[in-house]
């Protein structure tokens, strides 16, 4: 079966780096934790999947970033509990500090979908929002 919906990655940078971000162009990240929120209309298990690993093709701009780190892990929430647009506000909302302005928000209004992350706080307020960790599924 097919799931839509939204998720929150997390990943870590292990280091200070400058990472080329395709359209956007070289970027510094800072060493830490980072969120950034996506929607999947047309298979959540699968882009979730995608952003995980290591072996695909650099398209969206987080995939650039993906590369870089050395732990990447998901909360999702399928069908239409919560907009990535509203998932965004609600972490800026909730004090997270937004990354880099434009950051795979080219198709919305919002300033950004990346924001820097300390991920026990984060979880916290996905999972009373109804987002659960996703577990990728062997197959």
């Amino acid at each position: 079966m097919i799931r839509k919906g939204t998720y929150a990655l997390f990943l870590h940078i292990p280091c200070d780096t400058i990472v080329n971000v395709g359209s956007i162009g070289p970027i510094p990240f800072q060493e830490g934790y980072y969120c950034y929120v996506g929607s999947a209309m047309g298979g959540l298990d699968q882009r979730i999947n995608r952003h995980i690993s290591k072996e695909k093709r650099l398209r969206w701009h987080i995939d650039y970033l993906t590369m870089a780190s050395d732990d990447v892990y998901a909360f999702e929430s399928s069908g239409d509990c919560i907009s990535e647009c509203d998932l965004a506000k609600l972490l800026s909302d909730n004090g997270s500090t937004p990354a880099v302005e434009g950051f795979g928000c080219s198709d919305c209004n919002c300033a950004t979908h990346l924001f820097r992350a300390e991920p026990a706080f984060l979880e916290s307020i996905l999972v009373k929002n109804g987002l659960t960790k996703f577990v990728p599924k062997i197959e």
